[in-house]
């Protein structure tokens, strides 16, 4: 190595001391100006902490004496409303003692009256039950006695206790039924007194108010002929004209040797009304043979049915009915054909509407519902030829299919007591009905007929016990029984014409009303000698 080299190490090594030993220099002045300034500031700190300490002690001594006192302010006051709440609760206290002092008196005092009361009940039990032990013994000497005492009735009256008793049953029941009896008979009177004049009073308005015709109606089955040589005519060569006539109008033509007349015979009235209609124009017309007929009988058939569907409407209009259905226009049209023992149905269903509808003004019914059951009650006559059934069942359903009212309905159902009577309009026309079939002359039958009918009266009313004779007079409108008087008391009369009158209506079919009259007659006599 050489010197320079030596040198330059030596000289940077002595640089780096030097370097070291400033730096160690400079870091020690450091420390010690350091400790200088910090000494200094430490002292004024100190002064400054002394400073401030003192002044919070005294500001902590202030609080301190403030807080005491409002400690004790605080106290004082929860002291005193401590104090003022026990005074109130001792108060409270106090009440509710002297309450529970009443309330124990109170209980011992019911506990006592209770305790007396129970005492008493007792005592009433105890007297109660030596009654009842009284009463027992006093029924079973009651009960020995009255054994004792059957048993010498029985021995002195020969009867035993059940034919006593049935002895006994059988007056009391005689005695009840002649007070029901005379109950009855005055019921009857008073109602009859009063009412009768007023239901005559009524009928006799509304009979007088509906216009119509006394004389019944006829069936036409015969067709007048301008001569005899027409008959030949109708009947064509081999019967081939009458054979057509019967054969489009289903009728059969009866040509026998009455002059100058052909008789028509169907149980079908249109039918008929179609063939009498039909003869009278071929007889006019002149030309009869199968073609011309069957074009007369069409026009004839369509003339009918124009006529049926006017009827039907006119005899709404007259009623006052204008919202009936069509259908039953059409079948109430029909009854224009329809007739019953001689009187024409549709003017009788008419008659019964306006009387059913008058009667019904005057009781303060609905008249709107009684008219319209009078007018239809007997619909079901126009089919009952067609369909099988009574024309009251026929009506029924005629009336239902349509939609009729519930009300009307029962009026036909009802209108010849076939079922019981739910309201006062089918009542009505059950009269109004009656009236209008049994006023003179409004319907007659046939004489075999009627003799059967008056034949059957007098055998219903003959086949009750104690009845001596029996007669049917005003036409059947009324039958008079005379009773044995000695069988049949002036009570057992009235049950007696009650009991006839329901076999009647049971066992007959008749028009109008029957009135049943029991005559009791008790004759005495002797000889003057």
């Amino acid at each position: 190595m050489s010197s320079l080299s030596i040198l330059c190490s030596a000289a940077v090594t002595a640089g780096i001391v030097s370097g070291v030993i400033a730096l160690i220099v400079g870091v020690g002045f450091g420390i010690l100006l350091y400790k200088l300034l910090a000494t200094k500031k430490i002292g004024k700190s100190k002064t400054n902490a002394v400073k401030i300490i003192e002044e919070a002690y005294a500001e902590a001594k202030t609080i301190k004496k403030e807080a005491i006192l409002e400690a004790k302010e605080e106290s004082q006051k929860i002291k005193d409303e401590a104090t003022e709440e026990a005074k109130n609760r001792r108060n409270e206290i106090q009440k509710s003692e002297e309450r529970l002092e009443q309330r124990e008196e109170y209980i011992t005092k019911k506990e006592m009256a209770l305790d007396t009361k129970q005492e008493q009940i007792d005592n009433e039990k105890n007297k109660i039950d030596a009654e009842r032990q009284k009463i027992a013994v006093a029924i079973e000497e009651q009960a020995k006695i009255k054994e004792n005492m059957l048993t010498e009735l029985e021995k002195i009256s020969g009867l035993s206790k059940n034919d006593a008793k049935n002895i006994l049953i059988e007056n009391i029941t005689e005695d009840a039924k002649k007070d029901a009896g005379i109950l009855v008979k005055k019921i009857e009177d008073e109602a009859r007194e009063n009412a009768e004049k007023f239901a005559q009073e009524i009928v006799a308005g509304a009979i007088q108010k509906c216009a119509t015709d006394l004389s019944s109606e006829m069936t036409v089955t015969t067709v007048p002929l301008p001569n005899d040589e027409m008959k030949g005519r109708i009947i064509g060569r081999e019967g081939r004209n009458i054979r057509s006539i019967e054969s489009v109008t289903g009728v059969e033509l009866i040509i026998d040797d009455t002059p100058e007349a052909i008789t028509i015979s169907s149980f079908d009235p249109i039918r008929r009304e179609i063939a009498r209609l039909s003869l009278e124009k071929l007889i006019v017309d002149g030309r009869i043979h199968p073609t011309r007929v069957e074009e007369v009988v069409d026009k004839a058939t369509m003339e009918v049915e124009k006529t049926i569907k006017q009827a039907g409407e006119n005899a709404c209009e007259e009623v006052g009915i204008f919202n009936l259905h069509p259908e039953l226009v059409k079948v109430l049209g029909r009854l224009k054909y329809r007739t019953s023992y001689g009187q024409n149905v549709l003017r009788h269903s008419i008659e019964t509407a306006i009387l059913a509808g008058l009667i019904a003004s005057e009781l303060g019914a609905n008249a709107t519902i009684a008219k319209r059951g009078g007018l239809l009650h007997d619909i079901g006559k126009a089919l009952d030829h067609e369909i099988e059934g009574t024309h009251v069942s026929i009506g029924v359903d005629l009336a239902k299919k349509y939609k009729e009212n519930e009300e009307v309905i029962h009026c036909i159902e009802a209108h010849h007591m076939n079922v019981p009577f739910h309201s006062i309009e089918a009542i009505i026309v059950q009269v109004a009905d009656a009236i209008s079939s049994s006023r003179p002359g409004a319907r007659r039958e046939s004489f075999e007929n009627y003799i059967k009918r008056l034949q059957q009266l007098e055998e219903i009313s003959n086949s009750f016990k104690g009845v001596e004779k029996s007669y049917a007079i005003q036409a059947g409108r009324e039958v008079r029984i005379i009773v044995k008087p000695e069988e049949i008391n002036d009570n057992d009369a009235m049950f007696l014409a009650k009991d006839i009158a329901k076999r009647i209506e049971n066992e007959m079919q008749y028009p109008g009303q029957i009135k049943v009259n029991v005559i009791r007659e008790y004759r005495a006599s002797d000889i003057a000698k």
